[in-house]
């Protein structure tokens, strides 16, 4: 008899775990099939102006940039996650067109957002088509980031203003460009481009994290010690606060470090991220976090979509890399994350939001930039998230 219980608890769990699972398979399919209208209709608008990319939408306005916007290369990316699934040859011209608005990128050496750029839309072009001329172009461009590493500091400087307050700035953003490095290292066999990125993420590791495991936004060192000698935020809510998309900047970068490295000190890294960020008592339900940890929460206090997809593809591969107790917690905060991003409190009307799809971003709040808006960053994440999903189910 207690087998035959057994057995029936057994069953009931299985068929469940089913259920869930074929539930939000039809979320992500009826996403990514949303996500193929939506992008079309963006595509369309923009394809007769030349070198525009799509941004944000404001007060009931577009806004736009050049490829000089460190968000440049998200549209671009985007456009090759939704082809790749939907092998739609429109929206493989028009991936093809964007990513090539970009390509003048491979030579900047004034920023660290050159991984951003390039490597969300060539990086996924190459990986889609194979074709050689995005390989060169992704090459030169970690050359040119490469120009950004000072070996006395040991880390790739992020920015180059407010000389006045930081001498040698870095801030947790950057721990997303050294992917490109890490493949360029392997492409080139150019150990020197791996040593950079892995100094960049141990320093990073060392100064960026408090004992908690949250992390500054900004971090200046000196530079001829390398030793920091400011740490503050710039957007976030103050300097010792827990700016979300920072956070799920570090999940996401430590995530794909032990990707590439096995080196199981990143590991550690990104699964004491993960644990900061589920269990933080200020995580909402759904888990779509406010923009900052440590901002106050009133009945107006904006959410930031774009820190929640970003979490949401990190945690997929995260659980990749974890026992099965820890991935089912993982894909349980992913499986409430995606179900309320694809609902319609998040996820735009047909042809609305500007053409964007998700709504309800944050990017800059105390400046009152881009607050409660469509990012083109979030759309990207979401679709990578979308696509790690779909892999699994």
């Amino acid at each position: 008899m207690r087998r035959y219980f057994l057995a029936l608890l057994l069953t009931g769990v299985l068929w469940s775990s089913f259920a869930n699972a074929q539930q939000l398979k039809t979320v992500v399919d009826k996403a990514l099939a949303f996500a193929e209208q939506q992008s079309l209709l963006m595509a369309r608008k923009y394809e007769h102006q030349a070198g525009v990319l799509p941004r944000s939408f404001e007060a009931g306005k577009s806004t736009v940039s050049d490829s000089r916007w460190w968000c440049s290369g998200f549209f671009p990316g985007s456009l090759w996650y939704v082809y790749e699934h939907s092998k739609n040859p429109e929206l493989l011209a028009f991936a093809k067109l964007y990513t090539a608005r970009v390509e003048r990128e491979k030579f900047t050496t004034d920023n660290h957002d050159v991984g951003f750029m390039l490597y969300c839309s060539f990086g996924n072009g190459l990986r889609l088509t194979g074709d050689a001329a995005y390989q060169a172009v992704l090459l030169k461009g970690a050359q040119s980031l490469a120009t950004r590493f000072d070996p006395k500091v040991g880390l790739i400087r992020s920015w180059d203003h407010n000389k006045a307050i930081w001498q040698y700035p870095v801030i947790i953003d950057n721990i997303m460009n050294l992917e490109l490095l890490l493949w360029a290292s392997k492409q080139s066999a150019n150990q020197q481009l791996k040593k950079m990125a892995l100094s960049h993420a141990d320093k990073t590791i060392e100064h960026h994290f408090r004992p908690d495991f949250s992390s500054y936004h900004v971090v200046s060192y000196n530079r001829q010690t390398g030793v920091p000698h400011q740490k503050q935020t710039h957007q976030g809510y103050a300097d010792d606060s827990a700016w979300s998309r920072g956070q799920a900047w570090g999940l996401y970068g430590y995530t794909y470090l032990y990707r590439e490295t096995s080196e199981k000190r990143y590991l550690d890294q990104a699964m004491h991220i993960a644990n900061f960020l589920i269990n933080h008592p200020k995580m909402p339900k759904n888990f779509i976090p406010y923009w900052d940890f440590d901002a106050p929460i009133r009945a107006n206090t904006p959410r930031d979509a774009s820190a929640a997809c970003i979490m949401a593809a990190a945690l997929t591969e995260l659980s990749d890399f974890v026992n099965t107790d820890i991935k089912k917690k993982y894909m349980e905060v992913v499986e409430k994350q995606i179900l309320t991003l694809a609902s319609d409190e998040y996820t735009a009307k047909l042809g609305e939001n500007g053409n964007f799809i998700l709504m309800h971003s944050t990017g800059a709040f105390p400046f009152n930039s881009e607050v409660d808006v469509p990012l083109t960053y979030a759309d990207y994440y979401y679709l990578e998230a979308l696509s790690r999903l779909k892999r699994r189910l």
